[in-house]
């Protein structure tokens, strides 16, 4: 069963920067398209990045691109998501998934989320 642990989330002021961690058990995330999504107090889930199995290219929503960055370290079967210059618009719950391909669409394989890590970007 496909379990994720997403932390790295905290509380931070605006133009300062978090990296996000999505550990996998149960199975190597090489193998598989990961994307990183968010969801805001009162907000539908968005995706806001992804990396592809099959080469590693990454695809990142308009509303984060140039701020963050999604990575994957192998060796410890870890996807990251390094986010900078944080603004109050980025506080929500992050989470990672499984996609049945990285792009635009976010269309995740999953049967159910994990706990998400919460991001609060507050002065």
């Amino acid at each position: 069963q496909v379990q994720f642990v997403e932390s790295g989330g905290g509380l931070v002021q605006p133009g300062e920067s978090l990296r996000l961690s999505c550990a996998a058990s149960g199975f190597t995330l090489s193998y598989y398209n990961i994307g990183w999504f968010r969801q805001a107090p009162g907000k539908e889930r968005e995706g806001v990045s992804c990396i592809s199995s099959r080469d590693g290219g990454t695809y990142t929503a308009d509303s984060v691109a140039g701020r963050f960055t999604i990575s994957r370290d192998n060796a410890k079967n870890t996807v990251y998501l390094q986010m900078n210059s944080l603004e109050p618009e980025d506080t929500a719950v992050y989470y990672c998934a499984t996609l049945f391909i990285c792009n635009f669409r976010f269309v995740h394989n999953l049967n159910s989320w994990g706990q998400g890590t919460q991001v609060t970007v507050s002065s």
